[in-house]
C-alpha cells in the first residue's frame, strides 16, 4: 500500500493513529535530516520531529491533498524548526566559543547546555545511499557534512530555511514562498545572501569530494597509517598524516589546539597518557572513530569519544572529538569493551 493512499488517509483523518503512523513513516527519517540542518543537533531535531508530527496529526483533518504530504510535512517542520531557533543560541564549532589553548594541562570545564554543533551517525542521514547513483550520494553527503551544518547556523532562520528548500529540497521559488508565507522576490534575495555567506563559511573542497579524490584504496592506507600510528602511540607517525594547520577539537570541552605542533604536544601530554582502542564509524558523511579509553586500575576499555576526521588533499586537517555520553548513545554503541588479548 502506498504511503499516500487515499484510504490510508481518510484513515488517518478519520483518527485512526496506526494510520497515521504508516502515512508519514517514509517521510520520518528526511524529516529529521532536515531538522538536523536547521538545528544542529540530532537531539534538538528529534524534539522538532516530536512536534512537527504532533502538529500535523492534529492538523490532519485539514489537509486535502493539493500538495504532496512530504511537501506539507516539510512546511510544518521548517516552520517548528524557525520557532526554536527564534528561542535558542545557534549551535557552535570549538573555534567559535574561544581561543584555541597554548597548554595540555587544564582543558576547562564542559560547557553545558545546546551549545555545540553535533554529529549525526550516516544510519540517521544517508540511508539512501544504497539505491543512489554516485552523484546523488556525492551531494546527499555534502549536505549533511559537519562544515555544512556549520556554516547553515551562521544565518539566520529564514535564510536557512529558503537554502535548504530551494537546493536541498528543491522547491521552486514559489512553493518556497507559499511554504514560509512570503514572495518569490524576498525566497530569491534571502537565497542569494545565504549562498554568499555558507559559501564564505565553507572549505574550498567538501568532504564528500576528498573521500572521492582519495578513493577506496588511498582512504584504506590513509586510515590504516593511522590507526597503527594510534594504536603504537607514535606523534610522529600520526603528525606526519596530519596538514600543517590541523586542529584538535573536543566538546563540550572548551579546549582546542590549532596546528601540527601543538596538536602533537596535546598527543603527547595528554591523549597517549592513557591506552586507547579505536573502532571505525562513519557519521555526517564523515569517516571517524569511537574511541575507548582504559583508566588507571580498570580492567575494561571504556567509551569515551567519537571522533570525526576532516581530510584535506589526502592528509587529515581535522579530528573533532565528542566527548558528551548523550551524544555516544545515539550513535548505540556498546559503552564498554573488554582489554584485547596481546
Amino acid at each position: 500500500m502506498s504511503a499516500t493512499d487515499p484510504d490510508l488517509l481518510a484513515r488517518a483523518q478519520a483518527g485512526d493513529s496506526a494510520a497515521f503512523d504508516a502515512l508519514v513513516a517514509p517521510h520520518r527519517r528526511r524529516l529529521h535530516t532536515h531538522c538536523y540542518r536547521m538545528l544542529g543537533s540530532p537531539h534538538d531535531a528529534d524534539d522538532a520531529l516530536q512536534e512537527t508530527l504532533l502538529a500535523a496529526w492534529r492538523a490532519l483533518a485539514s489537509f486535502e491533498g493539493r500538495s504532496a504530504l512530504g511537501t506539507w510535512l516539510y512546511r510544518i517542520g521548517t516552520n517548528v524548526c524557525l520557532r526554536l531557533i527564534s528561542q535558542r543560541p545557534r549551535r557552535l564549532v570549538s573555534s567559535e566559543y574561544g581561543p584555541a589553548f597554548e597548554q595540555t594541562a587544564e582543558l576547562g570545564a564542559p560547557v553545558p547546555g545546546p551549545v555545540w554543533i553535533e554529529p549525526l551517525p550516516d544510519d540517521d542521514g544517508l540511508a539512501d545511499e544504497a539505491v543512489e547513483d554516485p552523484a546523488a550520494a556525492l551531494q546527499r553527503r555534502e549536505r549533511v557534512a559537519l562544515a555544512f551544518v556549520a556554516a547553515l547556523q551562521h544565518l539566520p532562520g529564514a535564510q536557512r530555511a529558503v537554502l535548504l528548500m530551494r537546493e536541498v529540497l528543491e522547491y521552486t521559488a514559489a512553493e518556497t514562498a507559499e511554504a514560509l508565507e512570503t514572495s518569490t522576490a524576498s525566497v530569491n534575495s534571502a537565497l542569494q545572501r545565504a549562498q554568499k555567506t555558507v559559501a564564505e563559511k565553507l572549505p574550498a573542497v567538501s568532504q564528500a569530494a576528498e573521500l572521492q579524490a582519495l578513493g577506496t584504496e588511498g582512504l584504506e592506507r590513509l586510515l590504516g597509517a593511522f590507526a597503527r600510528a594510534w594504536d603504537a602511540r607514535d606523534v610522529p607517525g600520526l603528525v606526519a598524516l596530519l596538514t600543517e594547520d590541523a586542529r584538535f577539537t573536543m566538546p563540550p570541552l572548551p579546549a582546542w589546539f590549532d596546528g601540527r605542533a601543538a596538536v602533537a604536544r596535546f598527543l603527547t601530554e595528554r591523549v597517549f597518557q592513557t591506552p586507547w582502542i579505536l573502532r571505525p564509524l562513519r557519521a555526517n558523511g564523515q569517516v571517524g572513530y569511537a574511541c575507548y579509553l582504559r583508566a588507571a586500575g580498570d580492567d575494561r576499555f571504556r567509551l569515551g569519544g567519537i571522533t570525526l576526521l576532516s581530510l584535506r588533499a589526502g592528509r587529515i586537517g581535522g579530528l573533532h572529538s565528542f566527548l558528551d555520553p548523550a551524544v555516544h548513545q545515539r550513535f548505540g554503541l556498546p559503552m564498554e569493551i573488554a582489554a584485547p588479548d596481546r
